[in-house]
Parts: structure tokens; sequence; C-alpha cells
């Protein structure tokens, strides 16, 4: 379970924080803003109710706090008290925080308060206290108590954060010119502050440059194994051993955040929900029929997909009847038919396993192939509280490094699991010892595949030939060589004293994906119209080759484009596809032609749609034919939608947008298709093609079946902006 935490935030919104420094496109609120929303909508990210913050405003117009009444404490609003964070919160906070007309206020008097909210928050419960202070320093403040405020922090163990708008910060490297001696007091009043209770005292710049950094999720390690390690059976052999041990993820995949389907509750009166429909609409209260989603500001409801089951029969509406789940009988595919096994007859079928982790085998280091690794690493340590069991696992690590071996093991997490083949390879490092884990194959899991070598050739007769046009030769695998030696990362990176270190270490490689979309989710949280900012340059960096190694290599990389005599060969324009000139046989007979059994059918049939209209384009020169053969496809694509029970068409109606997107694109036709989909947007929206259509849109979309753009066909008319906007509005 992760640590609760209390943090109040100070945020200086006076007069004076409306106006534009350095040079800097923003004003200082809006510029310190991008800190502060970060660590608020970082804390949000975490859902968590254990994870409480507030926030004061500093030189506001008006005074809103317990201690009002006392003059010292005038000009400062608790924006919120300290609680969990939901998305509501946020949007009224962002309302709430703007420029004020005054400068009046004291900062420490809203550090006093700050402290008071904690304090009477958190009483004597363990906590991660916390106080964040924000400002520009251009306020007056009263340094009169500061010892007494000092220890204070120090007693309830509050960390203290002072960011200032142009502080000076000599680790970091910067000073302002020209300070008035009001702002270098203020500076040097709120440092001896934080140095006194041991804070952090920096400049906004600083913090925000470190913004880009991503912050990596601390979890708590939970066992997926807490019992006994055995070498033979301990019952039966008095030579046999256990040792009590627990195993834990070494790594484990992080996903990034999900996505769910929403619904507007508006547009519930417009049919969206409906009998037939795939997706039901949860209720916005907890309750006995399912879905947890409570009301929020954007008016959106959560979607919940059901799934329907038919079998054929005469005798019902329409040749189908309904079926519940629990009619259904399981089946096995055995060749082109289902076998059926009963729930009975299934249990004698599931192994009767208990928990368990057996060595089986010892095998040397070098017989283990790398490749055999089927999962992620895990780690065996012995029971903590088990003095013996530590002393005894540590003599089976030891005794697997110095004989530079592995131990194969049968492990069975849980009694009824599936056991598995796991890998135990020693592990010694200064602070610890264990073994790490992990799964391999059995034989039934190993693909052998035989291919043709890349060194030599063989031919017809069984002629080894070493040198052939498709073989490299030895000036061209030197070549290739010198150029990957030349792009080597090991020794490419810098350290701290300047020596030569690894470029690309492990630890300074973020994911992309994982950090971006969680970048974009609170960016869009506090932002909700404005355009996502790009990735950090730290997502970005290592996505391509550095410059310096890149001009670096420049000169190998031109040898080797000469020994492998590279021509560059000249972009050609794509061609129409009914222009293309047909290949003519050397005979003269066209065997196409001779085998087909008859002309292509003048009206496509909806039974085989996608082969017909191909065959229809192949065949026709005229652009009304094309026109013909694209309207006959839209005419049984509408009829599949309009026919589909549910989403049963629609895996068959995708395929058939796909082709004509496709075949539209090669000839030059894009108009047709983009004309077409707009109309068909319309018509899904306004039930044209039966009510509940939605889904089948969000299909559409997740296909990338949006409108041809110029990048895609030369003679579209339509943009990259067009195009996105296209499916946002």
């Amino acid at each position: 379970m992760a640590d609760k935490e209390a943090t109040v935030y100070i945020v200086d919104v006076g007069r004076s924080m409306g106006e534009r420094n350095q040079g800097r496109q923003q004003s200082d609120l809006e510029w310190v803003m991008l800190y502060v929303w970060d660590k608020i909508t970082s804390t949000v990210a975490t859902d968590r109710k254990t994870a409480t913050l507030g926030v004061i405003g500093l030189h506001t117009v008006g005074t809103a706090n317990e201690l009002a009444e006392e003059e010292s404490f005038a000009n400062i609003s608790v924006l919120q008290d300290i609680k969990q964070t939901l998305l509501p919160d946020l949007q009224r906070l962002r309302h709430l925080i703007k420029v004020s007309k005054t400068n009046d206020g004291d900062a420490i008097s809203a550090v006093v308060l700050a402290i008071e909210a904690i304090a009477k928050y958190c009483k004597k419960l363990k906590y991660r206290r916390k106080i964040v202070l924000v400002t520009n320093g251009r306020g007056s403040l009263d340094a009169d108590d500061v010892s007494e405020i000092t220890s204070k922090i120090k007693e309830d163990n509050i960390e203290l954060v002072v960011l200032g708008v142009d502080f000076d910060d000599a680790d970091y490297g910067f000073k302002e010119e020209d300070k008035s001696s009001q702002k270098a007091e203020n500076e040097a009043i709120l440092k001896s502050l934080t140095d006194n209770c041991d804070g952090v005292f920096g400049t906004v710049a600083q913090a925000i440059e470190e913004l880009g950094i991503p912050r990596l999720k601390t979890t708590r390690p939970v066992n997926s194994y807490k019992d006994q390690l055995t070498l033979g059976d301990p019952e039966q052999y008095d030579t046999a051993f256990s040792i009590d041990v627990e195993r834990f993820p070494r790594t484990m995949i992080r996903r990034p955040a999900s996505a769910s389907q929403y619904v507007h509750r508006a547009d519930l009166s417009n049919g969206l929900a409906s009998a037939s429909s795939s997706a039901t609409i949860l209720p916005d209260v907890d309750g006995p029929e399912g879905g947890t989603s409570a009301p929020n500001m954007n008016g959106l409801a959560a979607v919940r997909n059901a799934r329907s089951y038919q079998v054929e029969d005469d005798t019902a509406p329409g040749g189908k009847r309904d079926v519940t789940r629990d009619e259904l009988a399981k089946g096995y595919e055995y060749g082109r038919t289902a076998v059926h096994i009963s729930e009975s007859d299934e249990s004698i079928t599931n192994l009767d396993t208990k928990a368990a982790l057996e060595i089986v085998g010892f095998i040397p280091w070098s017989n283990y192939d790398r490749h055999m690794s089927m999962s992620s690493s895990n780690v065996i340590i012995a029971q903590k509280t088990n003095s013996k069991a530590i002393i005894a696992l540590s003599s089976l690590i030891h005794a697997l490094f110095e004989l530079e071996s592995f131990a194969i093991a049968r492990l069975v997490p849980k009694a009824n699991k599936t056991p598995v083949l796991v890998l135990l390879a020693p592990s010694i490092e200064v602070d610890y010892e264990c073994l790490l884990d992990v799964q391999i194959p059995f034989a039934e899991d190993v693909r052998s595949y035989r291919f043709a070598p890349l060194d030599r050739i063989v031919t017809v007769s069984g002629k080894i030939l070493k040198e052939h046009r498709n073989l490299p030769n030895e000036a061209l695998a030197s070549a290739m060589s010198d150029y990957v030696d030349s792009l080597d990362l090991s020794a490419f990176g810098k350290d701290g004293d300047g020596n030569p270190t690894e470029y690309m270490q492990m630890t300074d490689t973020f994911s992309p994906v994982l950090h971006r979309i969680d970048q974009a989710v609170r960016w869009r949280a506090i932002h909700p119209t404005e355009p996502i900012p790009p990735p950090y340059d730290i997502l970005t960096k290592f996505s391509k080759i550095p410059d310096d190694l890149e001009d670096a290599s420049r000169l190998k990389l031109t040898k080797l484009m000469e020994a492998a005599d590279v021509k560059k060969v000249p972009s050609k324009l794509r061609a129409r596809k009914r222009q293309r000139d047909r290949i003519t046989p050397l005979s003269g007979l066209d065997v196409s032609a001779l085998l087909a059994t008859s002309r292509p059918a003048a009206k496509i049939s909806p039974d085989n749609p996608i082969p017909e209209f191909r065959q229809m384009l192949e065949t026709t020169e005229d652009p009304n034919g094309i026109v013909d053969a694209a309207s006959q496809l839209i005419v049984i694509i509408e009829r599949h939608i309009k026919d589909s029970f549910g989403d049963s068409n629609y895996d068959r109606v995708v395929a058939e947008m796909t082709a004509l997107r496709e075949e539209m694109i090669e000839m030059e036709e894009p108009g047709l298709w983009n004309d077409w989909l707009k109309k068909l947007k319309e018509k899904l929206r306004g039930d044209g093609l039966g009510a509940g259509r939605d889904e089948l849109w969000w299909r559409v979309r997740k296909d990338k079946l949006g409108l041809v753009v110029k990048s895609e066909s030369e003679v579209s008319e339509i943009g990259d902006d067009e195009a996105r906007q296209f499916f946002i509005r």
C-alpha cells in the first residue's frame, strides 16, 4: 500500500504575476502553473484516496481563511481544503486561479495557514507532509516569527519547497540582473527559512525544465509464490532439502493508461441506446445493476458492451433464436468439426497440482540459449525472518555461481495451476543475493525452422558457391563492419566528469508511448481545448542517431555505398490503375482471358461484393464505369449496415469500406470516397441506417478509414487538418 500524502500548494496570484519577464511569451502566473498543474494532475492520475492536496491563493483580492480576522492573514484565500482531488476539482481550480488586482498579502502567513491545515487534517497519523510555495517574491514578507515557524515545520516533519520566479540559483546557473532590493531581501528570507527547515529552495525555470524527466512509478512488491524450494522429495529421502522462499517480479511491462467508451448523456434522447444496440449506458450512481461512474461535468456516462448469442431455428422469426450463455456448450476444434466435452468430463483433463518449486536438474551456462527465455524475470529470495533458509539459499546461489551452472525447476505458483518450467540463475550483488528465474519452453513450445544459409549458396546439384552476385564480397563485408563499428554507442556518452560512458543507458531510456499518453491526458485535463504540446525531448532523444555520431560515421557510410554500388532510383509518379499498361505475353495469347469462363457481371452481388467490385474495375477504362462500380458497392455497404443486428455485420462492412477506399485511391478518384464518407457520417448520426450505429463509426475511426488526404492521393483536395477535424466534429 502506498504512503498517505498531504500536500498544500501556495500559489502567488498577485498583480505582479501577470507581467511577462525575461522575454517569455507567458505571464509569470501562467509559467509557474505549468509546474503546479503538472504536479497536481500527476497526483490526480494515481486515483488514490490517500493522495490528498489543498491549494491556497496568495495576494488574492479577498480573504477566505480561518484566521481572516487577523490583519497579517489578509489577502490569503483557501481555494481548496486538503482532500482527494478529482477532475471536477481541477476544472474549478482552473477558474479560481487568476491574476488578481493586488500585491497585498504575506507569504510567510500563507505558510502558517498551510501548516495549520496539514496539522488539522493529518492529526498524529503517519503522512508524507509537504508544502510547495511558488511566488515571484515581490510582495511584503513578515519575518518576525520565522524561527517559531521553522520549529513547527521540523516538529511536524513537513517538507518545505520554495520555487521562485527568476530567483537566483548558483547551482542551476541563473542570476537575475537589475533585481529590486525588496525582491532580493525576500529571496534571502525564504532561502534562510528553507535552509533551516532542510527544505528545497530553487528557481522555477529548473523545476519546469525537469518536468520532462518521466517520473517512475514506485510499486510495492507482491509475492507470486511463497512456499518451499525443494531438491528431491523431502518426504521420502533424507538427502533431499527444502528452503522456505518467496518469489517477486523483477521486471514487468508497464502498460499506458487505457481508454474507455463514454457517451454524452444529452444524446440519450436521440436514440443512441436501444434494444438492438450492443452497448448499454451505465447508471450514474452505484447500484446493483453495475456501473460505478458518477456524474461529471462533461456529462459523460460509461458504456458497457453486451453480447448476445443466436442459434438457427426455422420456427423463430427471422430463422434465428436468442439463447443465454448458460445454454451454450463448450467445444474443442477437431479438424473442421467441434467436439463437445461436458464439464464433468473436462475436470478429468485438469491436472491436480499443488504449489511447488522443485529443482529437476542443472545445466552449464554455455548450454543455455538466451532466446529460450519466454517471460519477464522474477527474483527468488529466502523468507526474511528465517535465518536458516537465508543461509541455505545463499549456499545454493554460491554453488551455482562457482560451478557456472543454472538450475531447471518445475513451478506451480498456486494449487491447481498449470505447471511451468523455469530457469534459476544465481545473482550475487554487494548488498543482497538471490535467484533470478525466467520461464523456459517445453518441447512442444519450440518451433524449429530451416533457412537457407546467408554466407553461401547451395545449387540444385549440391555445389556450394562462396562467390555470387547475391553474396557480399570481402570489400562489402569490410565496409559494413566499419560502418557498424562507427555507430558504436557503448562509449559515445559522457559521465559527469566528461569521461566516456555508454550513451543509451537503460536507466535513461523511457517508454515514449507510455509517458506521451500520460502527458497528453494530464494536459487535456487542464486545457480542454488547447493543442497538446509536443513530446518532451527526453522521450524522442533516442529516436534518431546523435548528430555528432552521424557526422563521424558519414565517411564510413559513403564507402559502404560505394562498395554496395548503391544507386538512387528516380521516383515515378503513380499511374492511374485504369491507364496501366497490360503485360502482353510473348506468345500473344492472354491466358487469363482464355481461362475466363464468363464476362464480369454487370451488377455486383451482395453475397460476393469485394471480388466482383475489383473485377469490374479491372475491366473498365471508362470513368463512368468506375463511378457505377463504386455506387453499387456503396449501396451494398449501406444495406449491410441497415440489416445488421447489433454489430453482426460490422466486420463485413469494414472490409467492404476498406476495399472501396483502397481502390478509389488506386484509381485516383478519392472524391467519390470522400463525398460518400461525409454522407455516411450524417446518416449514422441521424439514424438513417438504423439506431445505435455509433459503434460502427468508432470502428471506422479505429481502422483509419477517414478522408483521403493529399499525402495519399495527389488529386485529393483534403488536407491533414481537415481530415482530423472530420473525426473530431
